[in-house]
C-alpha cells in the first residue's frame, strides 16, 4: 500500500481542526501494518503538515526543540502509509513502513518493558546496537 498525500490546502483544513495542546502539540503514535505499536512522539503543525505532504515521518523533539525527521541520524526512517485522527481530533495514528528499529535503545518496539506481578520486565531485546544507529 502506498500513501498518497492530499494537497496543501486539504491539509492545511485537516490541521485546522486538529486540537493542538497549550505547547501546540498532537501526541502521535506509529504503528506497524501488523498492528505492533512502535513509538509514541509528538508532533507540532509544521511536523504534521510535512508528514502528511511528504509521505515521510516528522515529529517535534520537545528536548532539542525542533523538527526531527524520523532516521535522520540512525536511518531507521518511517513512511507513512496511512494516518488516523481520534474523536478528538487530539492524537494522530500513524501505519507506517519503518525501516529497521524504531527504538533508539536498538528495539523494534519502544513498548518493551512489561508489566508483571514481580515488577517491569524487558519484552524484548535490542536488535540493533546504539553504537552501530548512531555510530557512538
Amino acid at each position: 500500500m502506498s500513501y498518497v498525500p492530499p494537497t496543501p490546502s486539504i491539509i492545511d483544513d485537516i490541521i485546522a481542526q486538529v486540537k493542538f495542546d497549550a505547547n501546540g502539540l498532537i501526541s502521535a503514535i506509529a504503528q506497524a501494518p501488523d498492528g505492533v505499536v512502535l513509538m509514541l512522539a509528538w508532533m507540532n503543525a509544521d511536523a504534521l503538515r510535512e508528514t502528511l505532504l511528504t509521505g515521510r515521518v516528522c515529529y517535534w523533539s520537545r528536548s532539542r526543540q525542533k523538527l526531527w525527521r524520523k532516521g535522520e541520524t540512525s536511518g531507521q526512517q518511517q513512511k507513512l502509509i496511512e494516518a488516523r485522527l481520534d474523536c478528538d481530533m487530539d492524537a494522530v495514528l500513524m501505519v507506517v513502513d519503518q525501516t529497521g528499529v524504531a527504538c533508539h535503545t536498538g528495539r523494534r518496539s519502544c513498548f518493551y518493558h512489561g508489566v508483571t506481578p514481580e515488577g517491569l520486565r524487558d519484552t524484548a531485546q535490542p536488535e540493533i546496537s546504539a553504537e552501530e544507529l548512531y555510530g557512538r
